[in-house]
């Protein structure tokens, strides 16, 4: 399919209105004409002009064929004039088809090469973070666009230049480097390589789903990458209320208030990040080792699971999940 023809497809689905599109090579169609229970059009998209047809011959058919020449028309001209940083937010977006993207390859010189993304979270001092970005590229096709006000994504693509062993060590070196020159604590997620560009939507998704997860989870460190959280997507899958009857099965109401105590989440949550080893524990908390005793007692008391236990702290894990996703 054409993207003429996405596009009429499209006009269809949202206006109702079916158009029948042909070339006017020769330009012998005047600009709106209506007979035979159809009104005609003319219209350019692209370098070619087009003769467009729908049913009905009154009045309202004309308004709607001068209304759709004009949409047409501004659609092909808006395409050509957005920016390359605007072009990949599309297509990183979803919003673009293999047509599209061709075109984008073909006019920045793409290469086709396997590629990644990597969603780029800041509080502040956005363009000076996609600054920095761009000068750290080894390839004219790697580009940064902005997504919001508070993110980018900067699609790289893997070149014989590139000094580190995969995605996750490059973007542990931006996270560093950022932080080192501007000051400021980024959150970076970290999307799967694709084999070229056309599939770099799934490694945004990925990555920008890595972003929102690992600040829902408040968990430590700069870079984290999707398969952190593949366990949690499939989860976060599942329709609230199943959610919600998980948990009512596996705790009862006292043991929600360790899960609202954030000095207690915060202890097992380092717990469980330092391989439930209770000195190293104790020394990043600098807490007594009693008091951590303590609170990981009270911890099996309200919810019947010990987490100095491997298989009881697999539990408290997936028990943490079902609470924030249900609290998001």
């Amino acid at each position: 399919m054409s993207e003429l023809e996405k596009l009429l497809a499209d006009i269809e689905a949202k206006t109702g209105i079916a158009v029948v599109a042909k070339e006017d090579a020769a330009g012998e169609y005047a600009d709106v004409s209506q007979e035979g229970g159809k009104t005609s059009f003319r219209f350019a998209f692209g370098p070619k002009a087009y003769v467009g047809e729908i049913a009905g011959d009154t009045q309202v058919e004309r308004n709607y064929a001068l209304m759709l020449s004009a949409l047409i028309e501004n659609s092909a001209v808006q395409e050509a004039s957005l920016s390359k940083g605007e072009f990949l937010r599309n297509i990183l977006l979803g919003d673009c088809g293999a047509g599209k993207i061709q075109k984008y390859t073909i006019k920045y010189a793409v290469p086709d090469a396997p590629c990644f993304v990597l969603a780029v979270r800041t509080d502040k001092l956005l363009d000076e973070v996609m600054a920095m970005l761009m000068q750290s590229a080894t390839n004219a096709a790697d580009t940064v666009t902005a997504m919001d006000p508070q993110s980018c994504a900067f699609l790289k693509f893997v070149d014989d230049s590139m000094d580190y062993q995969s995605a996750y060590d490059y973007a542990v070196f931006l996270g560093q480097t950022l932080y080192e020159e501007l000051g400021v604590q980024i959150n970076i997620g970290v999307g799967t390589t694709v084999k070229n560009i056309y599939e770099s939507m799934l490694s945004y998704q990925q990555a920008a789903t890595t972003v929102r997860m690992s600040a829902l989870f408040d968990n430590k460190g700069m870079v984290h990458t999707y398969r952190e959280y593949v366990f949690i997507r499939m989860l976060e899958d599942l329709p609230e209320q199943r959610l919600g009857e998980y948990m009512s099965e596996l705790i009862g109401d006292e043991a929600k208030e360790i899960f609202e105590d954030e000095d207690m989440m915060n202890t097992a949550e380092e717990f469980l990040q330092n391989s439930l080893n209770v000195s190293e524990t104790s020394r990043n908390l600098y807490m007594h080792r009693n008091t951590l005793m303590y609170r990981l007692d009270k911890i099996e008391r309200f919810t019947g699971l010990n987490i100095r236990k491997f298989s009881d702290a697999v539990s408290f894990r997936v028990l943490t999940i079902l609470y924030k996703l249900i609290n998001k």
